[in-house]
């Protein structure tokens, strides 16, 4: 396994996805968007992911907003779909605990994709997430499976194509997938 990912590739992928996206939304009738920006990172602040948050700043084609809860950035991003922009929800697993009733009203229930990278705070490198010796990490899977959210893990750059691929699911299920990021960000 890497030592970690680098920012620089999933703020790539990022824009790569945001590409995709905003091909759908033309070919489902959308108006062409009135500025510049590809698309919006909705984030409320995460250390496991702290460096693609610190690329984004100076990224001029993604719009990144800071959120005060996560509950905040799950339905801003339901909205920002509504007038056919495309977003990410990058948070911790904590905040996937905090904002779980959103998840579910907004995004499952709801029937509104909401596509999330949520960083796997304190994962040993040696173990499964699910072996985890804490709890937040050992959790965080089931969890999703309980809600039948979709998901998989980035553990590296091999991993990548997950970002499209599950933002491209969470649309065509009409509601939320998870991309885990297992490594921290470099």
């Amino acid at each position: 396994m890497p030592e970690s990912i680098p920012a620089s590739l999933i703020v790539d992928a990022l824009k790569d996805t945001f590409r995709e996206a905003r091909a759908a939304f033309a070919a489902e009738g959308a108006p062409p968007s009135r500025h510049g920006h590809l698309g919006w990172v909705l984030s409320v602040p995460d250390t496991h992911q702290r460096t693609v948050l610190t690329a984004l700043d100076k990224e001029r084609a993604i719009r990144t907003l800071t959120c005060a809860t996560e509950d905040e950035a799950v339905t801003i991003a339901a909205g920002l779909y509504l007038g056919a922009e495309p977003a990410v929800v990058m948070i911790q697993h904590a905040g996937l605990y905090a904002s779980v009733n959103t998840l579910r009203g907004v995004a499952l229930d709801g029937r509104l994709p909401v596509f999330y990278l949520v960083g796997l705070l304190s994962r040993e490198r040696d173990r499964d997430p699910r072996a985890s010796r804490h709890s937040m990490v050992r959790y965080c899977e089931p969890l999703l499976d309980v809600f039948g959210v979709p998901h998989a893990r980035l553990e590296g750059p091999d991993d990548l194509g997950l970002i499209p691929e599950y933002h491209r699911l969470s649309r065509e299920r009409r509601g939320p997938a998870v991309v885990l990021v297992g490594l921290e960000t470099a």
